[in-house]
């Protein structure tokens, strides 16, 4: 009776799939994944957000105890490392980026890796297990995600995290404290009442905390469950229950174990180059290419010459601020990222600091800009695309168009590129022997006896962190 239902069939899924089920493709995208979160997580421990949360969950206390990141003298509950811990990784929205919308990986690895510390020594998962629990919480977020055509579009009620991801956090966290089916199927229907956040705090301090709470909130369920809570045993079938998110939901029963291919099998993530919502990254090339038609990478672009700037983007409100005033809206405006791109040649995590955004020739450019919206140009992260004109007194027009960026799941980071990208990030924080041992082990993953080793690394703190200001506006 179980299995007969859509949620049965989650559950059943979450509880059966095993290590055999993981292909090599799997295997080699979720380790990129695994180590770009680690990475930008700890570069995220530089952040304001990160440190009022960090010093709100100081007040919880537990004999069972998991690593803050980047932080040797700070331990908590899991449940709190957990939530520090995923809102650092989505902090300065640096995290990868799927399709249907979602940022799969922050609501899952960080609660993974308080897991793993915080079990009896002859209880500890090996890299494989961590990588199969890992891979079920992002199989299911995909999962839930197709079943609406609206998810894939860039949203506009409620932030995807906070509600697939939470249910991706119980799964993950289900399997790696080998939960029964039934007390899967209980994690996912606890897990729902803990989902929802509403679109209208993006670009705020507040959205990391929807990351943090997936993973936080996840992980609760699924002690709940372990512990004989129960909920809905039909949770994700109903319009009244996971369906209540979505105008157009429509699930279905997951293919049988002997049958299952993955859906990361099938298309990779985006991880992203610079700190903004994954919009910015169409914008941000083709604003650098019209760039380099108008001068040399080494001279600076005629701002008082140019008459008009066109930029032809996707209709989504929440990514169209024509004058951002902080680095959370900065990095969630189409038209900041556009002059930042076209001033500077490329876009850093320094791009977002309080003195970039103040910069006079930013505002000139930002006064400039006019933006069309065409039809055929869809609010959706595979079909979407930008394109930059820019038009100067002379008369003469430059223009680029963006169809797909390098980091797309269409056009993947090099493993070099996105290990340099880590080594940049992680370097902020720890010591170079972690930031080295991180990136051995995740590279080997499959192979480790003992997964909580990447906790040992993520506490080794680098002397010069105490002294790092991170260059966002804080």
């Amino acid at each position: 009776m179980l299995t007969k239902t859509i949620t049965g069939s989650f559950a059943g899924t979450i509880h059966g799939l095993t290590s055999s089920h993981l292909t090599e493709v799997v295997i080699q995208r979720s380790k990129r994944m695994i180590l770009d979160t680690l990475g930008v997580g700890l570069l995220g421990t530089t952040t304001e957000v990160f440190n009022k949360v960090l010093q709100y969950s100081k007040i919880y206390s537990s004999d069972i105890s998991s690593t803050v990141w980047g932080r040797l003298d700070v331990r908590l509950p899991p449940v709190y490392a957990s939530f520090v811990n995923g809102t650092a990784v989505h902090s300065m929205d640096f995290d990868d980026t799927w399709h249907p919308a979602t940022h799969p990986s922050g609501a899952v690895l960080p609660p993974l890796i308080a897991i793993s510390e915080a079990l009896l020594p002859n209880q500890k998962p090996s890299g494989l297990d961590f990588l199969l629990a890992f891979n079920v919480g992002i199989e299911v977020q995909g999962r839930l995600m197709h079943f609406s055509n609206e998810a894939s579009n860039i949203p506009k009620r409620f932030h995807p995290p906070a509600v697939v991801g939470t249910m991706g956090s119980a799964a993950a966290a289900s399997k790696l404290l080998g939960l029964d089916q039934n007390q899967c199927r209980e994690a996912l229907a606890i897990a729902a009442s803990y989902s929802g956040a509403p679109i209208a705090n993006a670009a705020t301090q507040t959205k990391p905390l929807h990351i943090g709470n997936a993973g936080r909130h996840g992980l609760e369920a699924a002690s709940l469950a372990f512990l004989g809570l129960e909920g809905n045993k039909q949770i994700l079938d109903l319009d009244s229950g996971l369906g209540a998110f979505y105008n157009d939901y429509d699930p279905k029963v997951l293919p049988p174990l002997h049958l299952y291919d993955w859906l990361l099998e099938k298309q990779d993530v985006a991880i992203k180059r610079f700190p903004a919502h994954l919009g910015m990254h169409w914008i941000a090339d083709a604003a650098s290419a019209v760039r380099t038609q108008i001068v040399n990478n080494s001279e600076t672009i005629p701002v008082d010459n140019i008459q008009k700037i066109v930029l032809k983007i996707p209709d989504a409100k929440y990514v169209n601020r024509p004058f951002p005033a902080s680095e959370h809206e900065a990095r969630h405006s189409f038209q900041f990222n556009a002059c930042i791109a076209l001033l500077d040649g490329a876009i850093s995590v320094q791009s977002f600091s309080e003195h970039n955004i103040s910069r006079p020739n930013i505002k000139k450019l930002l006064e400039k800009i006019q933006l069309v919206h065409t039809p055929d140009n869809k609010p959706n992260f595979d079909k979407l695309y930008c394109e930059v004109s820019v038009t100067l007194d002379n008369g003469n027009t430059f223009t680029h168009r963006c169809d797909t960026f390098y980091g797309h799941w269409r056009k993947p980071l090099s493993k070099e590129d996105l290990v340099n990208k880590f080594k940049s990030n992680a370097s902020m924080v720890l010591t170079r022997d972690a930031v080295e041992g991180i990136v051995e082990t995740v590279d080997k993953l499959e192979d480790v006896v003992d997964c909580s080793i990447l906790s040992a690394f993520l506490k080794l703190r680098d002397h010069k962190a105490d002294n790092y200001k991170a260059t966002v506006s804080q």
